[in-house]
């Protein structure tokens, strides 16, 4: 964690964070503003434009394109080498919030008694309809599949206030952590810290030893899977190495907009300078608890946090672990230090009970 005035603490000096931001502490002298994302979940349609945008741009092979999990309306499932955006579809038998939506929905006009019987039926044709709906609507046992449900909202004549339910959708990415454990953990060099204080592998230096991997503390990065041709080379594109969300570097590098963020139809995936960003969310925030979304909060941009704020972050509308992240994420390099002090302590303890187990056995000049 940052100490109160904003300095590196004693346990984190091989951490990459800096009270002048990622890039400067990397060594550029006079980067440009720190870029990022601002996801506001709470306007995400789940339409998935930024996954294929994503993929289209830096050529991401496809992974479950044809799939359902049976789970969810989701055909991929996590972030991974393969998966740089993923958008998780939540359901919850909660209203938005205290908001009135204004909609009450019962059984359509159609299959009200009145209905069939002005079609003008056989009477015993309109008494097994009649019947028939009767059974369908009442005697069925209900399943929850942990799916939406196929049965009318209201399904009663006398139809009512609609099911309170709603969907949480977020399209989770990397975080470009100010702390980033993978970037600290890399032994060949292969992750590098940009200019614009985002953190992106070079494919041509990792050899695939995978410890960035249990170095994330979002399980966001992992190593390209894929089947091998005859002569053993890995037939998908960067097989066997580490793989993530660069922030589009190189879009970066001729001033353009990240390919998912340029998609994003409802604007859900904000871009821009992290510290504008970190002001246009609070603002969000605040409006939503204002309107009765009192479960409204930001994740991962606090600069006190256990990965020093994230250049990538989120506003929920629930809290983190109904999106399957990490409470309270910590930098999994923070007590490095902390242990390599004790085991230095610990080999000198070891040195001097040697020295004087040596020394107490040496003969007296009286003895033989």
């Amino acid at each position: 964690m940052s100490e109160p005035d904003g300095h590196l603490g004693r346990d984190q000096a091989f951490t990459s964070a800096g009270s002048d931001g990622p890039a400067r502490r990397a060594g550029y002298s006079t980067p440009p503003a720190r870029k990022g994302f601002f996801t506001d979940t709470s306007i995400c349609i789940g339409c998935k434009a930024c996954e294929v945008a994503c993929k289209e741009w830096n050529g991401v092979p496809q992974d479950g394109i044809y799939e359902l999990l049976g789970s969810s309306y989701d055909n991929t499932g996590a972030l991974g080498a393969s998966t740089w955006r993923h958008v998780e579809f939540i359901e919850q038998r909660l209203p938005m919030g205290n908001l009135d939506t204004g909609i009450t929905i019962g059984v359509p006009e159609t299959l009200r008694p009145e209905a069939v019987e002005g079609l003008g039926l056989d009477a015993a044709v309109s008494e097994d309809i009649l019947g028939s709906l009767a059974r369908s609507v009442h005697d069925k046992p209900l399943v929850d599949l942990g799916m939406p449900a196929f049965d009318l909202p209201s399904a009663s004549p006398d139809a009512g206030e609609r099911t309170d339910f709603r969907w949480l959708m977020a399209s989770n990415v990397c975080k470009h952590c100010t702390n980033a454990g993978c970037l600290d953990v890399c032994p060949t060099g292969a992750l590098f810290r940009t200019e614009f204080g985002t953190v992106v592998v070079q494919d041509d230096i990792c050899n695939g030893c995978g410890y960035c991997v249990a170095g994330c503390p979002f399980g966001v990065i992992d190593r390209r899977i894929g089947e091998k041709t005859a002569k053993g080379v890995p037939a998908v594109k960067n097989g066997g190495i580490a793989q993530k969300c660069t922030l589009c570097y190189d879009r970066l590098s001729h001033d353009q907009t990240p390919a998912c963020a340029n998609a994003c139809p409802t604007q859900s995936i904000q871009f821009g300078d992290v510290d504008e960003l970190r002001e246009r969310a609070e603002k969000r925030v605040a409006a939503l608890q204002e309107a009765g979304v009192m479960g409204a909060q930001l994740y991962a941009e606090d600069p006190d946090n256990g990965v020093g704020g994230a250049g990538a972050f989120f506003l929920l509308l629930d809290e983190p672990e109904v999106y399957g992240f990490p409470p309270d994420p910590i930098v999994t390099t923070a007590d490095l230090p902390r242990m390599w002090r004790h085991a230095g302590l610990a080999a000198l303890g070891l040195l001097a009970a040697a020295a004087t187990a040596f020394l107490g056995r040496r003969p007296t000049g009286g003895q033989r």
